[in-house]
């Protein structure tokens, strides 16, 4: 609940990106980019080695907010890609609340995903947290 959370409050998660996590994802999402799925095509690029998807380092930082701030809603996801992300890496996805709005319910988290102590993305999610007392007519912009 909204009335639970703080300034400060911090989670982390840690997660290893299997080739089998990037070849699921490329299902799900339909992104099949050979920079991500073919060792020999990636070979040939800059980054000589297949990279993790954009969008599946984005989930892992929405996953953990899900699970550190059950029920919360993203409302906006705003991320930097600093570096590419080789497929096999461990990757340690933290954020920090930043900001609380009580009058609406917003939380606002600085958030990134590091990798070989380096980030790989940085940037700030805004949710919605319920509170206890909520009114249903209330209204969302």
């Amino acid at each position: 609940m909204f009335e639970d959370l703080q300034l400060g409050q911090s989670a982390q998660t840690v997660k290893t990106i299997t080739a089998d996590n990037v070849r699921a994802f490329a299902e799900v999402s339909g992104d099949h980019n050979p920079v991500h799925l073919d060792p020999e095509h990636a070979a040939k690029t800059m980054f000589k080695v297949c990279i993790v998807h954009g969008g599946l380092m984005g989930s892992l930082i929405s996953g953990l907010v899900s699970k550190e701030l059950p029920g919360s809603i993203v409302r906006s996801m705003e991320l930097d890609f600093l570096r590419p992300v080789p497929v096999g890496s461990t990757v340690t996805s933290q954020f920090e609340i930043v900001e609380l709005e009580p009058r609406r319910g917003f939380v606002t988290l600085a958030c990134a995903s590091i990798v070989n102590g380096k980030k790989a993305i940085k940037g700030q999610v805004k949710i919605l947290v319920l509170k206890r007392e909520s009114k249903a007519e209330e209204k969302i912009e």
